[in-house]
């Protein structure tokens, strides 16, 4: 049996496979290693491992994942005794997701985002995400962030903040506490994303969004090999046709869009 785990800023997928497929699925709050303290990831991780009766094998990618999970593998450990397990990044999930064992550029494109250049075995180039505060670019965070930053400052169409403002608390100590006191800001940036996207067609709107992947491509994707693009995450994925117009400008090429890389996880880890 072999166990695959792939935990973003927002959500955790866990997915255990038998022969090649999937026999059981569970999904848990995001557990960005770098960000989420580690008693926050250490509960929510002991009360998913519980789920799963026998593992032999886990395949772990996390977002925020610097050094080795000394906690989370004494969970494994008590709990499948003799497990053999991989610890690897988000961005190596995606990686292996979008690209299989092909060469290409991989893009996590979710929550936060970060890419990479893959040679079908390994990361050889990282230009690195930056966090939602000095980077993320192209991600939901970052249009969350600089739809806040316009709201504050009442840059945003009196039309637009009246709508935002009838679902969401978009008074200024709100939106302060909200992004500097949250536990999780950039999944609160990110949770703001949804209601841009659904105002598609407003003039401001698609500016914003443009904006933020223009800031992608010119600080990240053409500063790699022209190599296909595949993209993972469901911010990614939604905004597909604003990623193929705008890319076609800077002359890049899409291979392929999947809201999870789990889907893609399965097929590499069953071959």
């Amino acid at each position: 049996m072999i166990l695959i785990v792939e935990s973003g800023a927002t959500k955790t997928d866990w997915c255990l496979v038998d022969a090649g497929k999937p026999v059981n699925r569970l999904q848990t709050p995001g557990m960005n290693l770098s960000t989420i303290s580690a008693e926050a990831n250490a509960a929510v991780f002991a009360d998913a491992v519980a789920a799963f009766p026998r593992v032999d094998e886990v395949h772990f990618y996390a977002a925020g994942l610097l050094e080795f999970p000394t906690e989370l593998d004494r969970i494994f450990q008590t709990r499948f005794p003799g497990v053999r397990c991989e610890y690897a990044s988000d961005l190596l999930a995606a990686a292996r997701a979008a690209c299989g064992h092909e060469s290409g550029i991989a893009a996590i494109l979710g929550t936060g985002s970060n890419t990479c250049h893959y040679d079908g075995e390994k990361i050889v180039r990282n230009i690195h995400g930056g966090g939602f505060i000095i980077g993320d670019e192209g991600s939901a965070a970052a249009l969350g962030r600089m739809f806040l930053a316009d709201l504050v400052k009442d840059l945003v169409p009196e039309d637009l903040a009246e709508a935002f403002s009838a679902f969401h608390e978009a008074d200024y100590a709100s939106v302060v506490r909200n992004v500097y006191k949250n536990p999780a800001p950039s999944r609160y940036l990110g949770s703001l994303a949804p209601f841009l996207l659904e105002h598609r067609g407003n003039a401001y709107v698609d500016a914003l969004i443009d904006r933020n992947f223009r800031d992608l491509f010119e600080r990240t994707l053409t500063r790699y090999d022209r190599l296909p693009v595949g993209v993972v995450g469901g911010f990614g994925s939604a905004c597909r046709p604003e990623l193929e117009r705008l890319g076609a400008e800077y002359g890049l090429t899409f291979s392929r869009f999947i809201p999870s890389p789990m889907e893609g996880l399965v097929e590499y880890h069953g071959l």
